[in-house]
């Protein structure tokens, strides 16, 4: 079957909105029509080739929809059912999953290697981070498929593939943020703004939203920031003023860049926790002297989808949703259709907006 889709033909080359032969489901695959698909920076980290996968490729990795077929083997979905999508599922086998740390499960992003559909001359494709959620129609291993909760509008619910999922968990389990805390967020762009409510739901007193843009302002304060601060030389010194000269608790970094890291720790309070959540490239180097780390007490860590379990953590935002605690609406600045999406990754460019919704 035909359908339209976003091909990245190349690693820098643009992206192109074409037909493509979409095969039906194997055993253990399902197939999804899309609802909505979220574009993140993530996508736009594969297309520049700061995260290596095989191309070409359908990318997206963000999405929501409804089950339209299942191949043999598949029991636990049917077709009607809406899902969706997790583009790292875990294998159960491997170390970090024996480990119960599923987010960092070695063989998550084996089906990206695998071949998905093809162009119109025969050109095979691959799955950019597993899901090809830009497209109209996708095909997916079921243990890519989660059952949405009710409650949740199925557009809206593209956002808890990555977006929220990644800053919820941030906040609850990588950070563990604790009621009374003060956080700093670095980055109001999509995970950024579910960083923001996140911290919020977990009871921080004070959530202070840093972002280059001054536009921002208005978004940070409608998801949860009691203070917004222009990224500049003083960022640091400006969160110290904000918290009696002591620093922030926690402060989390949604950029992926070394500066932005290296002013989310400065911002840090001595014993508090820096959490990284952005990708950044090779290039972007952070350092530290050995002074510095003893004198400071600090801890400093990584943060993988949010070290979040996908399965697990699901029912849980959507109970957020239906409660009025979460609202996934926020996050989208932009609705745009199949068309727009390389419109919308030169505003990711530009730093401009939150998060891009492709409805189709």
């Amino acid at each position: 079957m035909t359908v339209r889709a976003a091909v990245l033909p190349a690693v820098g080359a643009p992206l192109e909105i074409t037909e493509i032969d979409l095969p039906e489901p194997g055993p253990g695959q399902v197939r999804v029509r899309l609802a909505a698909a979220g574009v993140c920076h993530s996508d736009l980290s594969l297309s520049n080739g700061t995260m290596r996968v095989p191309v070409p490729a359908v990318l997206g990795h963000e999405g929501a929809g409804t089950v339209v077929s299942v191949g043999e083997g598949v029991t636990h979905l049917a077709p009607g059912a809406p899902v969706v999508l997790n583009w790292a599922p875990a294998c159960g086998d491997c170390h970090a999953c024996a480990l119960g740390e599923v987010w960092l499960c070695a063989n998550a992003l084996n089906g990206a290697a695998g071949v998905h559909a093809r162009t119109a001359d025969g050109t095979e494709l691959h799955p950019g981070l597993n899901v090809a959620a830009f497209a109209e129609e996708t095909v997916v291993a079921a243990s890519c498929v989660l059952p949405l909760p009710d409650g949740v509008p199925l557009t809206d619910a593209a956002l808890l593939g990555c977006a929220v999922l990644t800053g919820y968990g941030a906040v609850h389990h990588a950070a563990r943020v604790r009621r009374g805390e003060t956080v700093a967020v670095f980055g109001a762009g999509g995970v950024g703004l579910a960083t923001l409510q996140s911290a919020r739901i977990a009871g921080a007193s004070r959530i202070i939203a840093v972002d280059v843009s001054p536009a921002k302002e208005e978004l940070a304060r409608a998801a949860g920031a009691t203070d917004f601060v222009l990224a500049s030389d003083t960022t640091a010194r400006d969160i110290r003023a904000l918290t009696g000269k002591q620093g922030a608790d926690v402060a989390i970094e949604c950029v992926g860049r070394a500066a932005t890291i290296r002013a989310a720790w400065d911002s840090t309070r001595r014993g508090g926790r820096t959490t990284v959540v952005g990708i950044g490239g090779k290039d972007q180097e952070v350092t530290f002297n050995a002074l510095e780390i003893f004198h400071w007490g600090r801890t400093l860590s990584g943060c993988v989808y949010g070290n979040t379990d996908p399965a697990r953590d699901l029912p849980v935002l959507a109970e957020h949703v239906r409660e009025g605690r979460l609202d996934l609406s926020a996050l989208v600045t932009e609705r745009i259709g199949l068309d727009g999406i390389p419109a919308a990754f030169g505003n990711m460019l530009a730093g401009k907006g939150g998060r891009a919704l492709v409805v189709f």
